[in-house]
């Protein structure tokens, strides 16, 4: 197993890293972003692609309640 990167100057002057992910919406796409609680970027989107199934419900829902801000469905991580 590799090890996941140290966070970067610039991620720790960030904070927690958000991933943005598109889903679709019949013939277009929806913008997506996760608000994650992680440090790196590689360990946000690890955290998306291995809970893809339960985030794409959590867009799915918010997009059927219509739950839109700015274009962009905005998701917090469990």
């Amino acid at each position: 197993m590799r090890k996941l990167p140290k966070p970067t100057e610039q991620e720790l002057r960030e904070g927690p890293q958000a991933v943005s992910f598109l889903i679709a919406n019949g013939n277009a796409r929806q913008s997506c972003i996760l608000q994650t609680s992680f440090p790196t970027k590689v360990q946000a989107q690890r955290y998306l692609l291995t809970n893809w199934p339960a985030v794409e419900k959590m867009a799915r829902d918010a997009l059927a309640t219509g739950a839109v801000e700015d274009g962009q469905i905005k998701l917090v991580m469990p």
